[in-house]
């Protein structure tokens, strides 16, 4: 069973997830928090798979009580997804930079955002497609993502051509249809490119990107 943490300040979104997380027979609910310092408290005493976690919330906000999770060597384990109703480009990134494991907006529908619990259970990144794009869009317009900043330095071509995929929001296997290569292969660019830039998983190196990875040309149209 996938056991589950929702923390969100509104009674009415905390029980409609917790009746549709308890509709899936692989999931059951452990804990359900007000705020984000809840939150905490509840995955430090019930070790959840995953957190749902609302943003704005008071007192300890969700992005605030991610960082404190993600930084508790106890809850290592444990993984963070932040559902929002803020369709605002500063809240991904914020989001990513927390460490969560990743994002979708509320009104996700219901089949999508159990998919996505179980993908980040699973222990894989969850990294909305639309969002992650639109935001490459806006970041970068016409020139795309280039990872060729100091950060990336150490990174080979074809490195930074897969990189340059994550963060358009490609899985593994869309990377690998994209430059006709082994989706083992890309699992092992994608490892040794998190080693290099030692970024945590592959919503950080998202982050990464995005902070220092902006450059004049594109790598992977």
């Amino acid at each position: 069973m996938i056991r589950v943490l929702i923390a969100d300040d509104q009674a009415l979104v905390r029980g409609g997830f917790r009746v549709l997380v308890e509709s899936a027979d692989d999931m059951e609910v452990v804990g359900v928090a007000h705020d984000g310092g809840e939150a905490v408290e509840l995955a430090r005493r019930e070790h959840p798979d995953v957190v749902l976690m609302d943003v704005q919330m008071p007192g300890m906000d969700g992005l605030e009580a991610t960082r404190a999770i993600v930084a508790d060597p106890d809850l290592a384990e444990v993984r963070v997804l932040i559902l929002t109703t803020f369709d605002l480009d500063e809240y991904i990134i914020e989001t990513l930079d927390a460490g969560a494991s990743g994002f979708l907006l509320k009104n996700t529908d219901p089949p999508q955002l159990l998919h996505g619990i179980r993908v980040v259970a699973g222990g894989e990144e969850l990294l909305s497609p639309g969002l992650t794009r639109r935001l490459i869009t806006q970041l970068a317009g016409s020139r795309g993502i280039n990872p060729s900043g100091r950060l990336f330095d150490r990174l080979t071509e074809r490195e930074k051509e897969v990189t340059s995929l994550v963060a358009q929001g490609l899985s593994n296997t869309e990377i690998a249809g994209r430059l006709f290569i082994g989706e083992a292969t890309v699992k092992t660019h994608v490892s040794r490119t998190l080693m290099k830039v030692r970024a945590r998983d592959r919503a950080h190196l998202v982050a990464l990107v995005y902070q220092h990875g902006l450059g004049g040309s594109t790598l992977a149209t």
